[in-house]
């Protein structure tokens, strides 16, 4: 960026307010480590003004929730297009701001958001909320579905646009209304969604958008105002958010940490699918949660499929984000190049085998870059197999059956995603069956919008996209009919 992005007011009740309070959080380039812009940072003043507006616009009589279901669409179909039309500069901000290569961030971060409102306020306009059930008893029961109320809406930094829509776009459709929370690595581009529910003409109060960090986050997740939570994070965050909705008996979606197994096969060709096999494994530069980061190899062909992954890995193109050749950027931030640095560490001090990277790049004296690595001759026990390191380290561990395989891959505190590797989709299908995971790919790994999106164990409650995404949003009320009643 040639110039910095500064904004002194948050998006709230349909238009731009000043801020509570004087503090502001500063926005840095992930590859040149320059101060790229600010805003305004929140508070729990800024959160009760943008709950209340949410609240008067969900209670409204002949507000957003008593809208129809097409009126809600136009309303929608407006905003994906102010989103559309926004799509190239929300991409550059969020590769600026957490390295996430430029041809990522056209399709997640541009892309995406627009997707996910138009899926959802059709589904909602097709599905239908009403429906007449018969009873055993003789009478009958009109079951309905209505938009829960407002959504406390808490994002991270690593996929902020997309992520963000997981929550925005079902909820919106649904008829409730939302208090977004970005992440403070990546808000320049949440300002961006601002502005186009402002041009869309989105009511006052149905989107509003406060980035702060975590107190504040704690603050909006524990709010009298909300009706309903959801939150994309860490596990830690996500056991202390749990332990809030708890208390107080407010439904809640989580959306936490992964450490999945990508299982090849020994029919496995590797070489043939290596695109697909890095986008599972390494894509925005490790961080995603989803991504198998440990690689199970059969002991017969264990030495191919490490130097299959480690010739993957070496010659990837890190550098700059904005560039399209770069397949690999920096991280998000000093702190998170210093953790992943940290497990590196941990995995040679536990004797696992580095094959490739595990250091900074020689050519790339500025930004927060870390060689893609890779280690081999990993024990599923050792730190690097058990916890999320959230970069681009891969670990390769050795197996002897399919049995011990899925004992392996089930062998970890969570359950996100995970991918079988195999020259016959029937056999991947049969193992996938086997691995305690929320998802599983066959030879790739694709979160399709019509499909519920998940995790079990210590990788959250709930899901998100598909028809249950949307139901996340609604409850049910029920009006038992009598059997003369019409």
């Amino acid at each position: 960026m040639t110039t910095t992005i500064d904004y002194d007011q948050f998006y709230i009740d349909g238009g731009w307010q000043a801020p509570a309070s004087n503090g502001s959080i500063p926005v840095h380039s992930a590859s040149t480590e320059e101060r790229v812009g600010s805003v305004p940072e929140g508070t729990e003043r800024d959160i009760d003004l943008a709950v209340a507006a949410a609240r008067r616009a969900f209670d409204d009589p002949d507000g957003w929730s008593r809208w129809s279901p097409a009126r809600r669409a136009e309303a929608l179909e407006r905003f994906a297009a102010a989103l559309e039309a926004r799509g190239a500069e929300t991409a550059r901000r969020v590769s600026v701001q957490n390295g996430m290569p430029i041809w990522l961030a056209n399709q997640f971060e541009a892309g995406f958001p627009p997707l996910l409102l138009r899926y959802y306020s059709g589904l909602v306009a097709e599905s239908g909320l009403e429906e007449i059930r018969p009873g055993i008893l003789g009478g009958r029961s009109l079951v309905i579905r209505e938009p829960v109320g407002v959504v406390g809406a808490v994002v991270p930094w690593n996929v902020p646009q997309a992520i963000s829509f997981l929550k925005i776009a079902p909820a919106l459709a649904s008829g409730s209304t939302v208090v977004i929370k970005p992440a403070p690595e990546t808000v320049l581009d949440a300002f961006l969604v601002g502005e186009a529910a402002l041009e869309a003409g989105l009511p006052p109060g149905v989107l509003n958008i406060v980035p702060g960090g975590r107190e504040v986050g704690a603050y909006l997740v524990s709010h009298p105002g909300v009706d309903k939570v959801s939150f994309t994070g860490s596990t830690a965050a996500g056991r202390a958010i749990a332990e809030t909705c708890g208390r107080l008996l407010r439904p809640v979606t989580l959306e936490l940490g992964g450490k999945s197994a990508a299982i090849v096969l020994d029919d496995a060709d590797l070489a043939a699918n290596i695109q697909s096999f890095f986008a599972s494994t390494l894509l925005n530069n490790g961080q995603i949660c989803w991504l198998g980061t440990r690689i199970l190899a059969p002991q017969r062909r264990y030495q191919e499929v490490v130097d299959t992954i480690t010739g993957l890995a070496s010659s990837l193109a890190v550098g700059d984000p904005l560039d399209p050749a770069t397949q690999l950027g920096p991280l998000v931030s000093s702190r998170q190049r210093e953790r992943v640095e940290s497990y590196i560490a941990k995995g040679e001090s536990e004797g696992a085998r580095l094959t490739t990277g595990g250091k900074r790049p020689k050519d790339l004296d500025r930004g927060w870059y870390v060689e893609p690595t890779v280690f081999a001759d990993v024990d599923n026990k050792q730190t690097i197999a058990q916890e999320e390191i959230f970069g681009p380290v891969l670990a390769v561990i050795p197996y002897s059956s399919e049995e011990e395989a899925v004992a392996i891959a089930n062998d970890t505190d969570y359950g996100l995603g995970g991918s079988v590797w195999t020259a016959d989709p029937e056999r991947g299908t049969a193992l996938a069956r086997k691995v305690q995971s929320g998802t599983i790919g066959i030879n790739a790994y694709v979160n399709d919008p019509t499909a519920p999106f998940g995790g079990i164990k210590s990788s959250g409650i709930g899901r998100e996209l598909g028809p249950e995404g949307l139901h996340a949003f609604q409850v049910l009320k029920t009006i038992y009919l009598d059997a003369s009643s019409s």
